[in-house]
């Protein structure tokens, strides 16, 4: 399973960090993907996070899903980029998981893949979502799973292990990281 997750500057990292490290944990294979010109992003609350990739150096029909973190300034970036947009409309198109929290689900209703789907996200952006939109922690419709935000993002990260490499490695996971799933 290889998955990858585009990083903007002004991501939240808490949601960046905590999904990459849980799913490496699960073996997963993840590639941080600097969607701007440099390989260093600087976080919302300005922590720099080093990229394992610049994203137009990947080939992106080698990946089974896309999981977008949020934040303010980085959605944003993700919203305005088209090779985001496109990604994540071929993605869904395909099957493949296309994952989102935070603020970050309005970039997949800006994809259109939303439609006569439910999502969750960060409480304030939920206008965006239209009817889509639910109050829950994570929802997952099919191949799109959403989360609301920074304190989510542990749960969304073992939900999405859950449906990546199955139920058994995201119990052993959250065992070994003291928590419940």
């Amino acid at each position: 399973m290889r998955v990858l997750i585009p990083l903007a500057d002004g991501v939240e990292e808490v949601e960046a960090v905590t999904i990459a490290d849980v799913l490496r944990r699960g073996k997963v294979e993840v590639t941080l993907a600097s969607v701007g010109e440099n390989i260093e992003v600087e976080t919302s609350h300005g922590i720099v996070l080093k990229a394992d990739a610049p994203w137009n150096g990947l080939d992106l029909h080698t990946f089974d899903a896309i999981v977008l973190p949020g934040g303010g300034q980085g959605t944003q970036t993700l919203m305005e980029d088209a090779r985001v947009i496109d990604t994540v409309k071929g993605y869904e198109k395909a099957g493949k998981f296309v994952c989102a929290i935070c603020a970050a689900p309005m970039v997949l209703a800006r994809a259109g893949v939303l439609q006569n789907r439910k999502a969750t996200c960060y409480p304030t952006c939920a206008e965006t979502l239209g009817k889509s939109y639910q109050d829950a922690t994570v929802i997952v419709d099919n191949n799109i799973i959403t989360s609301q935000g920074p304190g989510t993002a542990l749960p969304f990260a073992l939900v999405l292990l859950h449906h990546f490499v199955g139920e058994r490695i995201a119990r052993q996971v959250a065992s070994g990281m003291l928590t419940t799933y």
